[in-house]
C-alpha cells in the first residue's frame, strides 16, 4: 500500500509540474502574438470565445488564460465587455484535456517525452522549444498514467469501492470538488483522476458529476485569489467568472438527475460519461450567457462601480485616406504621438511606483502597455512610409523625419519604463531594502524625470521656447544628481550601510532615468529646429 500511495503522490507531482511548466512555455510563445489575439478577441463576443477556447488548449489551463484575460482588462487593453467571452471560450477550452484522458493519450505519454527530450537536445531555436512542450505534455500525462496505476489495487478493497459506488448525498460531492480545485488551482486534476477511477469501474457518474461540477466551481479561485492585487476592472473579470460557474453548478444541481440520464444515454463508458459531463457544464453556461453578456457586463458594472480606462491597441488617427495630403497626414502622425508619449509617462510613472510598493498587476500592467507602445511605434512609422511615398516639400520633409524620430525616442522611453519594472521586480524578490537616503534621491531624481517627461509631451503639441529651455536645464541637473547619486551609492557601500545586492540594482535604475531624461532632451531639441507653422497647422485636429 505503502509503494501504490508513493506512485499516486508522484504521479500527481509529475501532472502538476507539466501543467505549470507547460502553461509558463506557451505563455512565453504566445506573447510574441499578443496583439492579434487581442486585435481578433475585442471584435465579438464570438470571436473572445474563440481565442479563450483555442488559448487554454494552448496553456492547458483554464485559470492561466483566465489570469491572462484579467491582466489585459487591467492594463485597459481590452475592456471587461469583451472578457467575457474569452473566459467563456477558456472555460470550455479546458475539457479537451479531460478528453485526451479518456481516449487514453496516457498510454502513449512515453512517446511524447522520448521524442520531447530528443527535439530538445538535437533541436535548435523553435524545434528546442515544440521538444521542451513536448516534454511538458508527456509530463501531464505520464503522471496521470502513474495515477492510474497507482489506483488499481483499489479495486481489491471493499470499503473503497463501496464508498465510491454507492450513493452520496450530491453536495457532498460538490464540495469536495471544489476544495481540491481550490486548493491544486486546476480543475483537470481531480476531474482527470475521475475518469481514472471510472476507467478502473471504481466510481459511478452519480458520485462523479457533484464533484465534476464543484471542480469547475473550485477554479475560480485562482482568479479571485488573483484579484485581490488586481485593480476594479480586473475585480470585475474575476467575480463575472464565478458568476458564471455558480449559475451553472445551480442549473446543473437542480436539474442533476435529468443531467446523469443524459450522460448515460450518450455512452455507456463511466469515465466518458465524466468528461461530457464536463463539457456540458461548461457548453451549458455559454448557452445561458453568450448572447446576454451586454446586459450582464452592465449588471457587473453596477455591482463594482469605478472607472474602465481602455487603452486603444490600435492608432486612432492615422487615417489612409489622409495619405495624399501629407500636411493633414503628418498631423494626424502628431495627434497619434501625443497618444503614444501619453502612454509613455504613465508607464513611467507606474514603474517608479513599484520601487514604493512593488505590485504584480501593476507590473502585468506596465508590460501589457509595452505591447500597445511597439504596435503604435510600428503603425506610426509605416504610415510615415506611406506619406514619403509622395511628392515632399524640404520643411515636410524635416518634418516627417522628426516624426520618425519622436517615435523612436518615445518608444524608448517605453523600453527603459519596463526595465525600471524589471529591476523593481528583482529588488522585490532579493529583498533588497534600499537605505533611506537611496530612497531619498531616487525619489528626487524620479520626479525631475517626470517633470521632464510631461514637458516632453507638450511639446510634441505646441514649440514653447520657454519649456524647451527648461527641459535643457533640468537635464542638466539630472545628470548632475544622477553623478551625486552614484557617488554617494559607492561611499555607502564601502562603509557597509547598504545590502550588496541592492547596489546594482541601485545603479541600473540611476542609468535607465538618465536615459529617459536623454530621450526628452532629443525631443526638445528637434522640436526647437522645426518650424512654428507646423505647430500652427496642428490646431487643425483631426478626430478619430
Amino acid at each position: 500500500m505503502t509503494h501504490y500511495i508513493f506512485l499516486f503522490l508522484a504521479g500527481l507531482a509529475l501532472f502538476l509540474l507539466g501543467m505549470v511548466k507547460l502553461s509558463e512555455q506557451m505563455q512565453r510563445v504566445f506573447s510574441s502574438r499578443i496583439r492579434e489575439y487581442i486585435r481578433i478577441s475585442v471584435r465579438k463576443p464570438f470571436y473572445g470565445l474563440i481565442m479563450g477556447l483555442v488559448t487554454t488548449i494552448f496553456f492547458q489551463s483554464s485559470s492561466a488564460a483566465t489570469l491572462l484575460t484579467m491582466g489585459l482588462v487591467s492594463a485597459g487593453l481590452v475592456s471587461f465587455y469583451h472578457s467575457l467571452g474569452i473566459i467563456l471560450g477558456a472555460d470550455i477550452g479546458t475539457t479537451l484535456t479531460i478528453q485526451l484522458v479518456v481516449w487514453k493519450v496516457t498510454d502513449i505519454s512515453p512517446v511524447f517525452l522520448i521524442s520531447g527530450v530528443c527535439l530538445y537536445f538535437i533541436g535548435r531555436d523553435r524545434l528546442k522549444i515544440i521538444g521542451e512542450a513536448l516534454l511538458y505534455f508527456g509530463t501531464i500525462f505520464y503522471g496521470l498514467s502513474l495515477i492510474g496505476q497507482a489506483s488499481v489495487p483499489l479495486k481489491d478493497s471493499p470499503a473503497f469501492v463501496s464508498y465510491f459506488l454507492s450513493a452520496r448525498h450530491p453536495m457532498i460531492g460538490l464540495l469536495i470538488g471544489l476544495a481540491f480545485t481550490a486548493i491544486v488551482h486546476a480543475s483537470a486534476i481531480p476531474i482527470s483522476m475521475l475518469v481514472m477511477l471510472g476507467m478502473q469501474g471504481l466510481i459511478s457518474i452519480d458520485n462523479a458529476l457533484p464533484i465534476v461540477i464543484g471542480a469547475n466551481v473550485g477554479t475560480t479561485a485562482t482568479a479571485l485569489m488573483g484579484s485581490i492585487a488586481s485593480d476594479v476592472n480586473g475585480r470585475r473579470t474575476a467575480l463575472a467568472h464565478l458568476i458564471f460557474k455558480c449559475a451553472g453548478a445551480f442549473i446543473s444541481m437542480i436539474l442533476l438527475a435529468q443531467f446523469i440520464d443524459v450522460l448515460k444515454i450518450a455512452s455507456s463508458s463511466i469515465a466518458q460519461q465524466i468528461a461530457f459531463g464536463h463539457f456540458v457544464f461548461n457548453f451549458i453556461i455559454v448557452v445561458m450567457f453568450i448572447f446576454f453578456l451586454a446586459p450582464f457586463s452592465r449588471l457587473i458594472l453596477r455591482m463594482l462601480p469605478g472607472q474602465q480606462e481602455v487603452i486603444p491597441l490600435w492608432p486612432e488617427y492615422l487615417h489612409t485616406k489622409y495619405l495624399g495630403e501629407p500636411r493633414q497626414a503628418l498631423v494626424c502622425v502628431r495627434n497619434e504621438l501625443k497618444r503614444q508619449i501619453v502612454l509613455a509617462e504613465k508607464m513611467c510613472r507606474e514603474a517608479l511606483e513599484q520601487f514604493i510598493k512593488f505590485r504584480t498587476s501593476k507590473q502585468r500592467s506596465v508590460m501589457y502597455m509595452e505591447l500597445v507602445m511597439d504596435n503604435l511605434q510600428a503603425e506610426i512609422t509605416k504610415y510615415l512610409w506611406g506619406i514619403s511615398c509622395g511628392a515632399l516639400s524640404e520643411p515636410l520633409t524635416k518634418q516627417l523625419f522628426t516624426y520618425s524620430s519622436f517615435t523612436y525616442d518615445i518608444e524608448r522611453i517605453g523600453d527603459r519604463s519596463v526595465n525600471l519594472a524589471e529591476l523593481a521586480e528583482q529588488k522585490s524578490k532579493r529583498k533588497a531594502h534600499f537605505t533611506p537616503s537611496a530612497n531619498e534621491e531616487l525619489r528626487t531624481i524620479g520626479i525631475l524625470v517626470l517633470e521632464n517627461l510631461n514637458d516632453a509631451m507638450k511639446l510634441v503639441d505646441e514649440k514653447n521656447i520657454d519649456i524647451i529651455r527648461i527641459v535643457m536645464e533640468r537635464e542638466r541637473r539630472i545628470d548632475i544628481k544622477i553623478k551625486n547619486a552614484i557617488g554617494a551609492h559607492l561611499e555607502r557601500f564601502y562603509k557597509k550601510m547598504c545590502i550588496a545586492e541592492a547596489g546594482p540594482i541601485y545603479v541600473d535604475v540611476l542609468v535607465n532615468l538618465e536615459r529617459i531624461s536623454d530621450h526628452c532632451r532629443l525631443i526638445a531639441q528637434l522640436t526647437n529646429e522645426l518650424e512654428q507653422d507646423v505647430f500652427d497647422m496642428a490646431d487643425a485636429v483631426i478626430d478619430p
